[in-house]
């Protein structure tokens, strides 16, 4: 179906080319799951599928990619548009229509295809992705997880025989994770749809892979094989394989399932060792950075956040957890002053956010958004850290430095807009720290990190709240809850359902629980290290 045959791409400006030497063979039918460090060419293969590199990226491609027997370098995108469906990271980026149904019919229309033909696939695909009772909603109302399945169905309609996604997991919380990838698992036994997807967060999806293909960048080779086969000696690892790595379980178990049958011998080994207690040791005190008292917050009539009281302190890391729609967001801009309460108050460093203007609000609270482009403007990266330190008044290469602790790859003359999107986030970061704001907001900092980039930022936020800040993740990444957080608040429908101590909230949620405790239930263990640190005890 997919054949990469002798393939080099190289960037515009690029000494070294992005991809060298692909040979890669994807047969039809098949979910392949697409895996490396950030930024090491995942995104770019996923878009030389459809044409889109070079195409529309530029630079230079040799060699040969056959879909179905076309070749993209003279089959541009719009000419393999009914044969491969492509969803980008961020759905909201490719919707043209204002309303589900008109999203889904759009790409019929640009083939030209009959009315009855394309009302019959839009109810077609409004039943297979469980949309029908969302066909007249505006887009902008839906929630991520709806606005990732609408962005599948768009592609859908066109019926490709190949459907490539970015990150198609990476903005969604738990629940909805499982049901857009129960209904890729669908497209493919169902309809012989080829899947080819890019994840970092592989704890989700390893398990409904067929095959898996490693992207290693630094120029060497591209490898694949069954998850097994990767799995097995793959640098990059979900918990529940390097936890049976450490165990010495074979075969490796690539479910929590076959993980949980494995596991009573480890379960009796740990037996009178106890968890360790979430603690940062440094500065603390109970002076609140930010302070909410029965907060209401609306949009229209609806009720983002309804009677949210909370205080955060010094020297604390509180991972904001709930569904997608909670409110999380909503959350973090009022603590920094970009939304309007309706009702209640919110103090941050003493005052109303909405007060605190210029310098003060720089060096007294720091929010790296979702989409972390919105404070990135310069046209390089080097002028982008000069910027920060002049903002920040900090000096000159204090940006820079933070940005080589967290992303060291990244070179001074990119621009923002070519590197990943987890190359963005981390400079986004680097920006906000170089004031350092004693209260620090991340909404979805993980987003688009493999896991060692994801380990040395859980280092960083270590660091920061010994040294005394506060740090508030709205996250859906349990794994990066249980490894860092030593709180967890969750929301619901704008409400405060749940807040205390991580294993406390967590072991008590299948929702937000990690792959160990799964695995080590009733036991309250939550990471791999820590029952590492156990078997090291047990050992001496």
């Amino acid at each position: 179906m997919i054949n990469f045959e002798h393939v080099s791409i190289t960037y515009p400006g690029a000494t070294e080319p992005v991809l060298a030497g692909v040979n890669l063979q994807i047969p039809a039918g098949e979910l392949v799951l697409v895996v490396g460090r950030t930024g090491s060419g995942k995104t770019t293969l996923l878009r030389a599928i459809n044409g889109l590199v070079p195409h529309f990226t530029g630079g230079t491609l040799t060699g040969r990619i056959l879909v179905d027997g076309r070749d993209t370098a003279t089959n541009p995108p719009r000419e393999l548009a009914d044969l491969v469906g492509m969803v980008p990271q961020d759905p909201m980026s490719g919707f043209v229509a204002d309303t589900v149904e008109e999203e889904l019919a759009y790409g019929m229309e640009c083939l030209g295809l009959a009315a009855d033909v394309m009302r019959r696939r839009v109810e077609e695909t409004l039943d297979l992705l469980g949309l029908a009772d969302l066909r007249n909603r505006p887009l902008l109302s839906l929630s991520a997880g709806q606005r990732q399945r609408v962005a599948i169905g768009s592609v859908l309609t066109s019926h490709p025989k190949v459907l490539v996604l970015d990150e198609p997991t990476s903005a969604l919380d738990p629940g909805a994770a499982e049901d857009v990838l129960a209904a890729l698992q669908r497209l493919v036994h169902d309809l012989n749809v080829t899947v080819v997807m890019a994840e970092h967060r592989l704890e989700r999806v390893v398990q409904y892979a067929d095959r898996i293909v490693i992207v290693p960048g630094d120029g060497e080779s591209i490898i694949s094989g069954t998850p097994s086969e990767m799995m097995g000696n793959s640098p990059i690892a979900p918990p529940v394989v390097e936890l049976g790595r450490l165990a010495g379980w074979q075969p490796l178990p690539l479910t929590v399932r076959d993980a949980r049958r494995a596991a009573g011998p480890l379960r009796e080994l740990l037996i009178g060792h106890a968890a360790p207690l979430r603690i940062i040791k440094g500065e603390r005190d109970a002076t609140p950075l930010t302070i909410t008292e029965k907060l209401t917050v609306r949009y229209g009539d609806v009720a983002a956040l309804r009677n949210v009281s909370i205080t955060i302190t010094r020297g604390e890391i509180v991972a904001l957890m709930g569904r997608n729609g909670a409110g999380k967001s909503t959350l973090l801009s009022t603590m920094v002053g970009l939304k309007p309460t309706s009702a209640g108050i919110v103090r941050t460093n003493g005052k109303d956010p909405r007060e605190i203007k210029g310098p003060e609000l720089v060096h007294s609270v720091g929010l790296v958004p979702q989409d972390p482009g919105d404070l990135l403007e310069a046209s390089t990266v080097a002028g982008e850290c000069r910027s920060s330190d002049h903002d920040a008044s900090v000096e000159p290469g204090t940006t820079r430095a933070l940005l080589a602790l967290l992303a060291p790859e990244v070179m001074d003359g990119v621009h923002p807009r070519d590197l990943s999107e987890g190359q963005r986030l981390l400079l986004a970061l680097a920006i906000v720290l170089a004031a350092r704001p004693p209260l620090l907001l991340l909404d979805e900092p993980t987003r688009g990190l493999d896991y060692p980039t994801k380990a040395r930022l859980v280092k960083v936020l270590r660091e920061l709240a010994a040294t005394g800040h506060g740090i508030v993740l709205a996250t859906h990444d349990v794994e990066l809850a249980a490894e860092v957080a030593t709180r967890v608040i969750v929301l619901a429908e704008g409400e405060v359902v749940a807040d205390g101590p991580t294993q406390a909230v967590v072991l008590a949620s299948p929702m937000f629980a990690p792959q160990v405790a799964k695995i080590l239930a009733p036991e309250d263990w939550l990471t791999v290290s820590e029952v590492r640190t156990a078997m090291i005890e047990q050992v001496g």
